[in-house]
């Protein structure tokens, strides 16, 4: 697995790393994603899409708060990736933040993971 960063993103609140490990790319929010912070995952993850990673793996676990701003951030995210034929999986996710999921229905429309780990792990469907 290729575990060098990409790149990172800092402002405020929030901090963005960006690695690619396998056909993926990680992409790893930690603080606050709201209206402040929002174009700090946004940027990344469109230039990801853009250089052909269709499949993006967000690990949520150091994520401490998500908006309704940030919820769009990944639904935009989501249907990119799936226009290009890939997907975006959300892994470790802490009560907090899943719980703006649940209360949203976003959580049905996402690949949810428990950790990282298991976002990564081969997927016998091919995504």
């Amino acid at each position: 697995m290729d575990r060098g960063t990409v790149g990172s993103a800092h402002r405020g609140r929030l901090l963005v790393e960006v690695r690619q490990e396998g056909s993926s790319a990680v992409v790893t929010p930690a603080g606050e994603l709201d209206h402040h912070t929002a174009d700090l995952l946004r940027d990344p993850l469109d230039e990801c899409l853009n250089k052909g990673h269709s499949r993006l793996v967000i690990d949520c676990s150091r994520l401490e708060f998500c908006d309704s701003t940030g919820l769009n951030v990944l639904l935009g995210a989501r249907l990119k990736a799936e226009a290009a034929g890939g997907g975006v999986h959300l892994a470790g996710m802490q009560p907090v933040v899943a719980r703006v999921f649940e209360i949203t229905g976003a959580e049905a429309v996402f690949t949810v993971h428990a950790s990282l780990d298991e976002a990564l792990a081969p997927d016998p469907s091919g995504d």
